[in-house]
């Protein structure tokens, strides 16, 4: 299967590869780019790190030499990139915003909660911890900008198309597509894989072929989805 990764680098390669490894044949084309604020955040007070990306866990190291503090992660991506980063006490929520909300609630850090985030995050993480008695704040480190690259729409204008499916790992690059007409064009030939709701409500007015979206916020399950059908 042709599929089309829109995902941001460097996470985009190591899905193309698990793709290959499965047999499929990846397109690494990012709708997103991200670009970091230049200023480092304001720790003091800090207990605890949050991060909900990857993106996020770099941009941080790229501006700060803290590493001691313990991390909160969203998802065992996430985590990854924190350990390589050079955080030794990382913990996984191993699934959404909510699960983490729930995780820092459970444990409750002796201080603030500074969740590193974009200027748009995507769930309310501190509104979650501060509605649950725990001090929370966001920094805003990064911004992502939307891009959308010629290969795939070349790709989807051949005849006959030389794609079969659209990989969406987050909401905000699903917005970052449907504000595309040329994909609106092509939608109606083409399957889009999402790897939950949110980012699959942004494409549904597209008349893709189908929309199917993974039952678990993870990349396992939104690669099993390949070759199966369903609908949000």
């Amino acid at each position: 299967m042709r599929v089309w990764v829109t995902r941001t680098a460097p996470e985009a390669e190591s899905t193309a590869a698990r793709l290959r490894a499965l047999g499929h044949a990846p397109l690494v084309a990012p709708v997103l780019q991200v670009r970091e604020s230049g200023a480092a955040p304001d720790l003091r007070g800090a207990a605890a790190l949050a991060f909900t990306s990857s993106n996020g866990v770099r941009a941080f190291a790229r501006l700060s030499a803290e590493r001691g503090l313990p991390v909160y992660a969203v998802g065992d991506s996430t985590a990854r990139a924190a350990r390589a980063a050079g955080f030794s006490e990382v913990r996984s929520a191993a699934a959404d915003v909510a699960a983490l909300v729930r995780l820092i609630l459970d444990e409750r850090p002796g201080g603030a909660v500074v969740h590193l985030a974009p200027e748009a995050p995507a769930g309310d993480l501190v509104g979650g911890l501060k509605a649950g008695g725990v001090e929370a704040r966001l920094a805003a480190i990064y911004r992502t900008e939307a891009v959308l690259p010629e290969a795939p729409l070349a790709a989807l204008s051949a005849e006959p198309p030389e794609l079969d499916v659209v990989l969406v790992h987050s909401a905000r690059a699903a917005r970052a597509l449907a504000e595309r007409p040329e994909l609106a064009e092509a939608a109606p030939r083409l399957r889009a894989v999402c790897i939950s709701r949110a980012a699959a409500a942004p494409l549904l007015p597209l008349n893709f072929a189908s929309v199917a979206v993974a039952p678990l916020p993870t990349e396992g399950a939104l690669l099993n989805l390949l070759g199966e059908s369903s609908a949000p």
